[in-house]
């Protein structure tokens, strides 16, 4: 949680840091902490994300810069009537490939936040949430954005051979994911004589499980909330 040999100049760019190197007023004394001990800080400006990290005993500041292609109000307007997907490119990858991610953000009623999903980090969690819902439009949307990402996932494998194992390895949660609401999708369309029995699915909490796994890769960010257990 070192202060020392913070980078300053980069801190105050991007306005985390003042010029007298006091923290943004933006930033909770929570927020701050967790960020000298490895949190991430998300800033969101309509289609535009940056993402800051402290890295090298908090000597480098690590920035990564990412466009979706709906803006934040879009997003936290819409998912209150359905659950909103998005695209997310990354185009801070040193070697210029462009990193592609696919999201679904809910609305926590109970909370009245938005949550973020990731398709591949998240896939535990999103998929059981949507197959509650029981809502064949909302399972068929699903499955939808999960053959596109799929059909994305498979060209990007065969374009860039250099990163085509990681690739393969996101095809694979998301094949998984498709032919597990695929499943849950049919059987909702049978009479109820018809229908194979199904255990129970229920939300795991974010934190302990996708999260948690990566101490280092946690966010701090108002507006839209990383997974978290909640009622839709």
């Amino acid at each position: 949680m070192s202060r020392e040999n913070l980078p300053a100049d980069e801190l105050i760019k991007f306005g985390i840091m003042n010029d007298d190197l006091s923290f943004s007023d933006k930033l909770s004394q929570e927020d701050i902490y967790k960020f000298l001990n490895g949190y991430t800080i998300v800033a969101d400006h309509d289609k535009n994300r940056a993402t800051f990290q402290l890295v090298d005993s908090n000597t480098t500041l690590k920035v990564i810069l990412l466009e979706r292609d709906k803006s934040i109000h879009e997003i936290l307007l819409n998912s209150r009537n359905h659950i909103e997907y998005s695209s997310v490119q990354d185009f801070s990858d040193a070697d210029g490939n462009m990193i592609f991610q696919k999201k679904a953000h809910i609305y926590d009623k109970e909370n009245r936040k938005v949550v973020e999903f990731d398709f591949v980090k998240n896939a535990r969690e999103l998929t059981p949430i949507i197959a509650d819902t029981k809502d064949t439009v909302e399972l068929n949307r699903y499955m939808d954005e999960l053959v596109k990402y799929r059909i994305f996932l498979q060209k990007k494998a065969d374009q860039f051979p250099n990163v085509a194992n990681e690739l393969i390895l996101d095809l694979q949660i998301v094949t998984k994911e498709l032919g597990v609401i695929s499943e849950i999708s049919k059987n909702l369309n049978l009479p109820d004589s018809q229908r194979q029995y199904r255990p129970h699915l229920t939300v795991t909490n974010g934190d302990s499980d996708a999260i948690g796994q990566q101490s280092e890769d946690h966010e701090i960010e108002e507006e839209i909330e990383k997974p978290r257990t909640f009622r839709r």
